[in-house]
Parts: C-alpha cells; structure tokens; sequence
C-alpha cells in the first residue's frame, strides 16, 4: 500500500516521489512555487529524474519563467528533452504529481508539505488516461528565454572567457533575475560585466541579440538608463569605416571596486 509522504518543503517531497517511481512523470496544475521546485528538483545534483510533462495555468507559467535565472535553466531541460510544458485549457481539482504506479495530490499547509499517495491501479489508470487527454488537447508553451548553456557558451566563444567567468559569478550569486524593478534583470547584467571588462556595446548587443536575450534597442536603451543613473559611462572607439563605436566603462567607484561575488549586491543597492 502506498505511503504519504510529509516533507520539509516541496524539492524534498519531489526528491522523495521521484526516487520511488519510474516511468515518465505528469506534473498536473502546479503551482509557482511548484513550477520552481520541479525545475530545481531536475537541474538538482541527486541524481537523474525522469522525463517530465508538465501541464500547468498559463499565467502561472508566465509569471514564473519571467525570472531568467529559472527559465534559462528550464529552456536547458526543454532543449535537452527531459521537459516539456503545455498549458492546461481548464482548472484541476488538485495539483498533481503522476508517476508509474502512483498518484500524488499536494497539500500545502503553512511550512510544511504533504503528498496524499495512492497506487490504486485502476485509479492511476483512469487519472493517466485523463493526463494523455488533457495534453494532447492542450498548446504547448512558448518560453522565449534562451538555455543558459547556449547563453554562457556564446558569451565565452564571441566575446571572452574573463567576462563568461563573471557572468557566471553574478548569476550565482542572484536568487532571481528579472526586470521589475526588484533586481537585475538580464540585460543589465549583461551591460554591466561588460562594462567591467570594457566590452564594446556593439559586441555585447550583438551577442545578446543574436542568443535571444533581448533586442539590440534594448540593449541600447538599458545602456542609457544605466548611464543616467552613474553607474556606467562610455568611451568612443574609432574604427576604419562608419561611426565610432562605443567602449563600456564602469563610471561609480564602487562598483568598480567590488569583489565580483559582491558586484550584483553593489549594483542592485545603486540602482
């Protein structure tokens, strides 16, 4: 007879529902807090879990994956085949995790989380079967955010390994990054190690262009709020034909003078 299980928190209670299945997964209307676990849980290091279809509220999925930490990561697991995502056209009566054998329902209450477990086999048939439903009416969802290995092999490749190495360093450090006005999104980032590496904007806009990050314009109009606000400044280039291209220098003393684990912190407190 199956067991319910009571964890700490939702990675651990995915950890432990995985770790007792096999067979593909079904990740039916989860939440956001949810969505995030599943997708730490299969970039975690303990070990593979198997392939994950995940059918979940549009606005839920939208409102996750605009951190870009979370959704480079995911677009690795979709580009890799170990996820996919489609989004549900009707509301669930519970969030649900279906394995090979097994039905998990989670219960949230306060810090705690508790999956209500059963292997009853005519009831995972009949939920499977309405899983298969569900999915193949459903569209598949659209994440434009690049996989972040493609980002971090492209910025070493085109533009250099000392700002790849800070690049990463930054990202590390973050617990998200997104442009609502709560943090570094993306782009800033981007502007900003380059400017500590006195990238040119040509090369990093460029770069992000080309990778999917952002458009070139926005690039360009990120460089000036920046500029505005003190924290870079730019130094023309000459070239053989055309305009003077621009040089991205840090402008604020401080940022200059952090220590690359503390670059996002300093930044983030400028801004």
């Amino acid at each position: 007879m199956a067991s319910n299980l009571i964890e700490d928190n939702l990675i651990q209670l995915l950890r432990t529902a995985v770790d007792r299945s096999s067979g593909d997964l079904w990740v039916v209307d989860p939440t956001q807090r949810a969505i995030r676990a599943v997708i730490d849980v299969a970039n975690g290091d303990d070990g593979p879990i198997p392939a994950v279809r995940m059918l979940a509220d549009e606005g839920a999925l939208k409102s996750t994956f605009d951190d870009f930490l979370l959704a480079s990561r995911t677009a690795d697991l979709i580009d890799t085949d170990r996820l996919s995502v489609r989004t549900l056209r009707e509301e669930t009566a519970n969030s649900l995790l279906v394995a090979e054998g097994e039905v998990f329902a989670i219960v949230t209450t306060g810090d705690r989380v508790a999956a209500l477990t059963t292997d009853d086999a005519s009831f995972v048939d009949t939920t499977k079967a309405g899983c298969e439903r569900r999915w193949e009416a459903a569209d598949s969802f659209r994440l434009r955010t690049p996989p972040i290995s493609e980002v971090r092999d492209t910025l070493g490749a085109e533009i250099g390994d000392d700002i790849r190495a800070d690049f990463d360093t930054v990202l590390d450090s973050l617990d998200a990054a997104r442009g609502d006005g709560n943090g570094l999104d993306e782009v800033t980032i981007s502007l900003l190690v380059a400017a500590r590496n006195d990238v040119l904007l040509y090369d990093i806009s460029k770069w992000g262009e080309d990778v999917g990050i952002a458009s070139k314009a926005t690039f360009s109009r990120t460089k000036t709020q920046l500029e505005d606000t003190g924290l870079i400044t730019t130094e023309k280039v000459p070239i053989d034909v055309g305009r003077p291209r621009l040089r991205l220098q840090l402008a604020d003393d401080g940022l200059a003078g952090a220590d690359i684990d503390e670059f996002a912190t300093v930044a983030a407190d400028r801004l």
